[in-house]
């Protein structure tokens, strides 16, 4: 006898497509949704990194708050790598900081230096006086006996210094006059533009012992340079009396001072 089986699948297939709409029924296929809920997470946890695209309007608002602050901290960031000067951005302000420090500094340094170098009395600045920066005048005096006073006055801008001593000339002498080596002053006499400098010359003996008298009616004063016996520039005439300037081998100067009162009794 042949028992037929096919009844009996068409009837367990009845049965468990009812059993499935009854799941469907009672609720529980919500819990595929609620397994879907970590990729929603997953969402927004990349919302909070600023790179992932969120799912929903809300995830979305979520992401995007979260991708600002993400960003901002991110500017914060590379504000910081820029203070630091890790980035190149960073590099060329703090370059161009440190290279404005530098010219300062240089620049101050410049100041310092230009500074000291524009003193006028900086011997740098100081120029020599001789006949074409300075008004030169002789004046015999009446005490003491048989001298005469020259007086340099500084007419130029610029500090100028008078060196050594005056080389003097009666006429076409042929001989220079000596200078007087207890009158070397501790320091070069430098004149301000306006001031003056002075030297004393000893025309004759006084007890008549110099020899070869005879009187000097033009007188010319030379000036030196930096080194002894070099020359300072051009020279000086200045005016005579009349009558001319008696002078003997006696012919002696003093050193160049800054104060007449120095050489007053010499």
């Amino acid at each position: 006898m042949r028992i037929r089986r096919t009844p009996l699948l068409a009837v367990t297939g009845v049965a468990l497509a009812a059993l499935a709409l009854t799941a469907c029924g009672d609720g529980t296929g919500t819990k595929d949704e609620g397994a879907s809920q970590p990729s929603s997470t997953a969402a927004t946890t990349a919302g909070d990194k600023g790179t992932a695209t969120p799912a929903s309007d809300k995830s979305a608002g979520s992401g995007s708050s979260s991708g600002s602050s993400g960003s901002a901290k991110g500017s914060s960031t590379s504000s910081g790598s820029t203070s630091s000067g890790s980035t190149s951005s960073g590099s060329t302000s703090s370059g161009s900081s440190s290279s404005g420090s530098g010219s300062s500094a240089s620049s101050g340094s410049s100041g310092s230096s230009s500074g000291g170098s524009s003193e006028p009395w900086d011997p740098k600045n100081r120029v020599l006086c001789n006949g074409s920066n300075t008004k030169v005048t002789a004046q015999p005096v009446s005490r003491p006996l048989n001298h005469m006073l020259i007086t340099v006055k500084n007419t130029g801008s610029k500090y100028c210094d008078l060196t050594y001593f005056p080389v003097l000339r009666f006429d076409e002498m042929q001989w220079v006059p000596q200078a007087d080596e207890q009158t070397h002053p501790q320091a070069v006499t430098t004149l301000a533009p306006g001031e003056s400098g002075y030297a004393a010359v000893l025309l004759s003996a006084a007890d008549g012992s110099g020899e070869g008298g005879m009187t000097g009616h033009k007188l010319t004063v030379g000036f030196q340079g930096k080194t002894p016996n070099s020359s300072g520039g051009a020279s000086a005439t200045p005016a005579l009396p009349a009558k001319g300037v008696y002078y003997d081998s006696s012919l002696k100067v003093t050193y160049w001072q800054q104060n007449q009162d120095d050489i007053a009794g010499w």
